[in-house]
């Protein structure tokens, strides 16, 4: 305890780094209240009074938007679509950078060509915000009908499109804020804000389910909430488990001087394509089960059932073809390898070239297996805590495993190291006495 209060006193000793954190919490402060500020010409009771009666907004891929956006999504506020649209955006220039060799050259220009592609994931986030605002409303006007809508439809369709459009730009400058002066990653932070902020009601619901209605009550949520801490330790593992490859670099003499001759590792991440598997394959069972119509009614709707045996395979199939799928674009063997002969780097027993890039593919798919194992059955640890809980809360088992929980320790994991650097570089001890902190960034970036 006393090696804990004496952390907190280095870190806010440190100006630099209390201008941050507090930079930081200001805007996510700003960002909480504008989740609930509702958009103009929507009565808030009523739609509280009719959401408490409707169930199409609880689940798919709808259940996954309000979870990142804190719920705002289903209270129809301003930041109603949050980040989402801006995430969606630079998705799909991430990829146009690796399919489109024309758009990749303009990426290894340096700083200009980064200025350049973030220019057009702004303008692409803004087309993508505007055609998902139209939805939104369209939405509103399904679930709720005429009772939310006011009577002043046309210009409230004008009005609510601008309005969202330039919600989700706001948060979107919230997030780069957050990166360039507060405590970095601001995007992933929004959106653990978002997901955090569901936590609290989803304890209430849970500890009101077991407590008076007698579902197990205290033991039972005392043995929930030890399980959930050791999910949580064992996704920290998942996600910060590497496979280090030693790296030599060949030895140089200018003068009287000696360069290289270092030894060193390349880290290959188990977990090297992140939540975004889990997030594609909530997508595509979404998509299918909305296509063939299982979606609209209750009876034989496996797809939006997560407690459901097939609905379990299919998803898990899906998200171990997905790692596979993704890590194959954002991985380039190659590119390592090309890049370990420039700087006079070799793998021992290896040679450079295409060998060290056959080697080095070798491994990632091999430990890519495993990774895409654990990482399926955090996409279903939900449905499996239901089935293994009696009466356990849809809520609340969310954050049991899938998306929630991989954002939620990844991005915590991340701003820790950050914290953690800031201490160092001032000669100050870290956080932790057995070791630096690993965030997800470390691996990915080397």
């Amino acid at each position: 305890m006393n090696k804990f209060i004496k952390t907190l006193r280095n870190i806010w000793s440190i100006e630099e780094l209390r201008n941050k954190i507090t930079f930081t919490l200001l805007l996510i402060f700003i960002y909480i209240v504008g989740t609930h500020i509702v958009l103009p010409g929507i009565n808030p009771n009523e739609l509280a009074a009719q959401a408490k009666g409707n169930s199409k907004s609880g689940g798919g891929l709808l259940g996954l938007l309000d979870t990142f956006v804190g719920g705002s999504f289903n209270r129809a506020s301003i930041f109603a679509l949050g980040i989402m649209p801006y995430i969606s955006a630079s998705i799909f220039m991430q990829l146009m950078t690796i399919l489109v060799p024309q758009i990749a050259k303009i990426q290894k220009e340096g700083e200009s060509g980064r200025k350049k592609i973030n220019q057009w994931t702004r303008y692409l986030t803004v087309g993508v915000t505007a055609f998902q605002a139209i939805a939104y409303i369209s939405f509103l006007k399904s679930t709720y009908g005429s009772a939310i809508i006011p009577s002043y439809e046309n210009y409230f369709w004008v009005s609510t499109v601008i309005i969202l459009t330039v919600g989700t730009l706001f948060v979107m400058w919230l997030g780069e804020k957050i990166t360039d002066k507060g405590l970095g990653n601001g995007t992933s932070i929004i959106i653990m804000i978002g997901i955090l902020g569901r936590l609290p009601g989803a304890f209430i619901q849970e500890w009101s389910t077991r407590t008076t209605r007698g579902a197990g009550g205290l033991l039972i949520m005392l043995i929930e909430i030890v399980f959930l801490i050791a999910v949580i330790m064992g996704l920290i593992m998942l996600i910060q488990g590497t496979r280090r490859v030693p790296v030599n670099y060949a030895k140089q003499i200018v003068g009287n001087r000696q360069f290289g001759g270092a030894r060193n590792f390349l880290p290959l991440k188990v977990n090297a394509s992140g939540v975004m598997p889990i997030i594609f394959a909530q997508a595509i069972l979404f998509l299918v089960a909305f296509i063939t119509g299982l979606g609209k009614t209750s009876e034989g709707s496996f797809l939006n059932d997560h407690k459901n045996g097939w609905y379990m395979i299919l998803y898990s199939t899906a998200v171990i073809a997905f790692t596979f799928l993704y890590t194959a674009l954002i991985f380039n063997p190659k590119q390592m390898a090309d890049e370990l002969k420039r700087n006079n780097g070799f793998i021992p027993g290896v040679k450079p070239g295409q060998p060290t890039a056959d080697y080095i593919g070798t491994i990632m798919d091999r430990i890519t297996l495993p990774g895409a194992v654990l990482l399926a059955i955090v996409g279903i640890l939900p449905g499996l805590c239901q089935l293994a809980f009696v009466d356990m809360t849809q809520g609340f088992s969310t954050f049991f495993g899938g998306t929630s929980l991989l954002i939620m320790v990844g991005v915590i994991l991340d701003t820790l190291q950050q914290i953690e650097t800031q201490l160092l570089m001032r000669q100050y001890d870290g956080l932790m006495s057995s070791g630096r902190i690993q965030g997800r960034q470390t691996a990915t970036a080397i």
